[in-house]
């Protein structure tokens, strides 16, 4: 396969390893409530990394593009997908190298408490205190993977972008060129309906030229 093929399919398939990523669960915080009691809530990707998602979203139109542009642009968009691949691994690494911030899950609980519309997230009370986070690495290593993939795609796609097809069309072709075409024609299959009936239409006489 092409590379400038085999680009932005590793593209499309670590924005698709990624979106499953932020699916599953990064970090449990567990949580101490005067009303309720202790509880283990689960923090999912997109959730503690909102970026991801945007970025996610950026990989999947990079490799549609990469598959649609011409050279030139294949070029420009393996390098935004290569920066956009670069930054959906960043939060992933701080978190697998420096652990799950106490502060910052209970911000995003709290935030999913006070939001309507996060029907996916833990949430918490405001009162909710979070005590401990402990990191599920599955998460964070499965959007390494993806990051690695479309980053790998990229650097493929921006370093060899492929060629443009030259697309031949008749009628940019210069009366000269047709005729010495069609005279090759007539040479090689003076027999052929199609060929004497566009020699006829260029006033050329197929007859003249089996005389030759």
């Amino acid at each position: 396969m092409k590379a400038k093929r085999l680009g932005p399919l590793l593209i499309a398939v670590g924005a698709i390893v990624l979106w499953l990523s932020s699916r599953a669960t990064w970090v449990v915080a567990a949580s101490e409530d005067d009303k309720t009691g202790s509880a283990a809530n689960d923090i999912i990707g997109s959730a503690w990394s909102l970026e991801i998602m945007a970025l996610t979203l950026v990989l999947v139109a990079g490799a549609v593009a990469g598959l649609a542009l011409r050279r030139i642009g294949r070029r420009v968009v393996g390098i935004i997908c290569a920066l956009a691949a670069a930054a959906s691994a960043w939060t992933p690494v701080s978190l697998l190298t420096a652990g799950a911030d106490v502060e910052r899950a209970q911000k995003i609980l709290q935030g999913a408490s006070a939001n309507k519309n996060a029907v996916d997230s833990a949430q918490i009370s405001q009162w909710a205190t979070v005590v401990s986070t402990e990191v599920h690495a599955w998460g964070p290593i499965l959007a390494l993977v993806g990051a690695a993939m479309a980053l790998f795609g990229a650097v493929m796609l921006a370093r060899n972008p492929g060629e443009d097809k030259v697309k031949a069309s008749s009628k940019y072709e210069t009366p000269a060129a047709r005729q010495a075409k069609l005279e090759e024609d007539l040479e090689t299959s003076s027999d052929s309906g199609r060929v004497m009936w566009d020699a006829l239409d260029s006033d050329i006489d197929p007859t003249d030229m089996d005389k030759k």
